[in-house]
């Protein structure tokens, strides 16, 4: 049997992979500070230069995050930067609003191909299925249907979801040790059937912004697809480019 030839690596982007084992196995939490650059390259026995780039690295892929004078930190959704990496809906009016989610509905199925293909799991795979509305300043503006591997979420049920404070994210982060790393979007504009309009108290037919997303884990494994249908007659999707 044939072997495959080795890849080159850098050294620091094979102590960014053993670093992120770490994240993946729980050994430092999210919200939690990490040893030192130079206790990391002790550990790894590499210079304290290539403990830094790897950081960096992993800094600018928000999954740690620097603190002046504090030291290094596993990024998490609890710090207020991280709801607003994920959720691109700004009020036209420029005004600060709240938001709350409300779920409407939580189910187990079985993955067809196209739910199995999209999370990476085999078609028959047990999979939770969440309908939500998201409010903004009591307003209803997002309605979302929302798919999750069943094996990474225990015990998630509506009473569950009725219970949790905060974003689903936070919540999945806490509750069950998975982070939402990252997240890749689709973004069209569609016009409400009858059931979205009753959601979201608009008309029938008028516009509205399907954002279609999965969201990744640690090692760009995918965890959740999520299908949602926006009302933008008084926000709008927010993308900063830099």
């Amino acid at each position: 049997m044939a072997q495959e030839s080795p890849t080159f690596s850098p050294l620091y982007r094979q102590i960014r992979g053993l670093l992120t084992q770490a994240l993946q196995s729980g050994e430092w939490r999210p919200g939690e500070a990490i040893p030192s650059e130079t206790e990391l390259a002790q550990r790894f026995n590499v210079s304290q230069g290539t403990v830094r780039k790897a950081i960096d690295e992993m800094a600018a892929d928000n999954l740690l995050v620097r603190k002046q004078g504090k030291g290094t930190f596993v990024a998490t959704h609890h710090d207020p930067r991280a709801f607003f990496r994920f959720l691109r809906l700004a009020p036209i009016n420029g005004a600060i609003e709240s938001s709350q989610s409300v779920p409407l509905e939580c189910w187990r199925a079985r993955a067809g191909q196209e739910v199995a293909r999209t999370l990476a799991v085999e078609v028959g795979s047990q999979i939770i299925i969440v309908r939500r509305l998201l409010k903004f300043a009591g307003r209803p503006v997002v309605i979302d249907e929302i798919y999750l591997r069943g094996d990474l979420f225990p015990g998630l049920n509506l009473d569950v979801l009725k219970e949790q404070q905060g974003s689903l994210y936070s919540f999945f982060e806490t509750r069950f040790g998975v982070r939402m790393v990252r997240a890749e979007e689709r973004l069209r504009a569609v016009a409400a059937d009858r059931q979205s309009a009753d959601f979201l108290e608009v008309q029938e037919g008028s516009p509205l912004l399907s954002v279609e997303r999965v969201a990744y884990t640690y090692d760009d494994k995918p965890v959740e697809w999520r299908r949602g249908l926006c009302s933008t007659a008084d926000h709008y999707y927010l993308n900063n480019l830099n």
